[in-house]
């Protein structure tokens, strides 16, 4: 679903997004929010969770998960300090590896390596007799031709993108809520009894997650996403439990769920 249709946007509002024009985080920006806003691109993760937090934007995208390669650190290290809050979240089906098709169709032409499929798609124009693999909206933006489409050797290949605001969504009744917390290590089982809460009280988990705190050495974060909004009395009843086993909890937001599986 677009957002330039769901929600009220106004000719000033602007998104941050990681990585440069017609990367997949510009894509997945532009597929929700469509051609009503500014996109700015930042070089790093980082700079998206600033640009939010000090008012630069009205939001920001970043990359959280990839179904084949697992979660970004980046972006959950940010949440551990950051003050922002997720809005929304959105899917994007991604190429991944490519190599089988590679080596069926362009077997024995050079392959280079680049930072992103933005850099790609600039040599492709550049350099005579070759081409990229991106996405379509580096088609648009660098005016390439498009040879093949699908190519990735998982098909359900997908990444998984968190739009940053100051504040939450509104429930809608089909929810996910993210949150982290760290545990007293020194006590026997505590992590085991702080996810059983969520059991008790029949709420789902649908991920969880570890950082280190950086606070002291072999101390962790725990990221945990759940269904249900965060406004909800069984999960409030759950986050109050939680308090009890917790050396700190802050919830990430909450948002509508966006997964099809």
């Amino acid at each position: 679903r677009n957002m330039s249709a769901s929600i009220s946007l106004q000719r000033e509002t602007s998104i941050a997004y990681f990585g440069s024009p017609g990367s997949y985080t510009h894509q997945a920006a532009h597929e929700k929010f469509g051609d009503s806003v500014l996109y700015y691109p930042q070089a790093t993760v980082n700079d998206v969770f600033d640009s939010v937090e000090k008012s630069n934007t009205t939001y920001g995208i970043v990359p959280f998960e990839n179904s084949t390669y697992g979660s970004v650190v980046a972006t959950l290290d940010n949440f551990i300090s950051s003050k922002v809050q997720i809005f929304a979240e959105t899917y994007l089906k991604a190429f991944g590896q490519c190599q089988k098709w590679l080596d069926t169709h362009l077997k024995g032409v050079q392959r280079i390596d680049t930072f992103s499929t933005s850099k790609a798609a600039e040599l492709a124009i550049v350099e005579p007799a070759s081409a990229s693999i991106s996405n379509s909206i580096c088609a648009d933006l660098y005016g390439l031709n498009i040879l093949a489409k699908d190519i990735q050797d998982k098909k359900d290949n997908t990444t998984g993108f968190f739009i940053l605001s100051a504040s939450s969504g509104k429930p809608t009744k089909n929810d996910k809520t993210f949150l982290l917390f760290t545990v007293d290590h020194r006590k026997p089982g505590a992590l085991c009894d702080s996810l059983k809460i969520f059991k008790n009280n029949n709420i789902n988990l649908t991920k969880v997650d570890s950082r280190p705190s950086l606070q002291r050495p072999w101390h962790y974060v725990f990221f945990v996403e759940l269904q249900g909004h965060k406004d909800d009395d069984v999960v409030k009843k759950s986050l109050e439990e939680l308090k009890e086993f917790c050396l700190d909890l802050k919830v990430l937001g909450s948002y509508q769920n966006q997964l099809q599986v």
